[in-house]
């Protein structure tokens, strides 16, 4: 199993997305998008998605606050409760042995960030 996990402003697009993606290295195939409840319908989510024939999962605000993140980001601890929500998506959405592969990456337009976990399931 691996997640790419999202966090990212309302002006984000599907190439901001992919972005944050191709910027955390990851070459290999992901089993699923993660992203915060809120975020998860957005447009630009959905276009990805779309375009990579991966299903995506919501991830409710408490599992965002649970998980245990490398990025410390101020701002994303003032204004989710989580150091990364990037990171956070994509443990969150792996019930066991979740591990990031690669922490938050974010694009060149700083409207998205990414980050890669692995795990035994969803």
């Amino acid at each position: 199993m691996i997640v790419a996990g999202f966090g990212f402003t309302s002006r984000a697009t599907a190439d901001s997305l992919r972005a944050a993606l191709e910027a955390t290295g990851h070459r290999g195939d992901v089993t699923l998008l993660a992203a915060p409840r809120d975020k998860a319908m957005q447009p630009a989510l959905l276009d990805l998605s779309k375009e990579m024939r991966v299903m995506i999962v919501a991830i409710n605000d408490r599992k965002l606050e649970a998980a245990q993140t490398r990025t410390q980001s101020a701002l994303s601890r003032l204004l989710r409760r989580t150091g990364s929500v990037a990171e956070a998506a994509a443990l969150a959405a792996i019930k066991s042995n979740a591990r990031l592969i690669t922490s938050r990456h974010i694009s060149k337009d700083r409207q998205a960030t990414c980050a890669i976990a692995t795990g035994a399931d969803t």
